[in-house]
């Protein structure tokens, strides 16, 4: 099975299940991921999952995807939401359609949380629902996916 989906974690989301629960869940990362790939696997769609507290491997991980043809890109940037031009401009170049997933609710925290690099260039934004943002975004995705072929 080709891996047609890249999911991308950003930095910090691998301390998730003991970093601040009430804000961002008491899930693990490998819990979301095992919800993700059996998705996946009922859906027949493969997926690649990757989480990286580096910006550099991010980027490098988005080339790469461009160059094997993953076909669309579920991302939770994490701060860099808010810093990185560099990631912008990566998911720019490469031109893999996209969602943007947060599981807080990015707007009604903190003044400098609000404004995303992403956000505009995203086919969706999910925000504040937890866990649960990640398989909805994968569901849609999934479609997106069925609905081109």
């Amino acid at each position: 099975m080709d891996k047609e989906i890249l999911i991308l974690h950003g930095p910090n989301l691998n301390l998730l299940g003991s970093r601040e629960p009430s804000i961002y869940g008491s899930k693990k990362l490998t819990d979301i991921n095992s919800k993700l790939v059996a998705i996946g696997k009922e859906n027949n769609i493969g997926l690649d999952i990757f989480q990286s507290n580096s910006e550099a491997e991010l980027i490098e991980t988005l080339h790469k995807a461009s160059v094997e043809g993953v076909k669309y890109l579920i991302i939770n940037p994490a701060a860099f939401t808010h810093t990185s031009v560099a990631l912008r401009d990566a998911i720019g170049a490469v031109k893999i359609p996209f969602i943007e997933v947060h599981l807080s609710n990015i707007h009604a925290r903190e003044p400098f949380r609000k404004k995303s690099f992403f956000s505009d260039l995203a086919d969706g934004v999910i925000c504040g629902l937890g866990d649960f943002g990640y398989s909805m975004a994968l569901l849609y995705a999934i479609d997106k996916l069925k609905s081109r072929n």
